[in-house]
């Protein structure tokens, strides 16, 4: 199995769970807050570390 699919798996079994143990406003909250904290970090990140991360994903895959 990819690493990629692995990721995908634990991050459905995740969603999944926290479907079941919170109510609804609150999953959306965390969900949207576990897609947000990644996103913005990536987007505070200056043009040249942006480089070197896509080359260290490249080559880690």
């Amino acid at each position: 199995m990819s690493r990629g699919a692995i990721y995908v798996i634990g991050g459905a079994s995740a969603a999944l769970i926290l479907f079941l143990l919170l109510p609804g406003w609150l999953f959306v909250l965390a969900v949207l807050g576990l897609i947000a904290v990644p996103v913005v970090g990536y987007l505070m990140l200056d043009p040249q570390q942006r480089r070197r991360l896509r080359g260290q994903r490249k080559r880690l895959g």
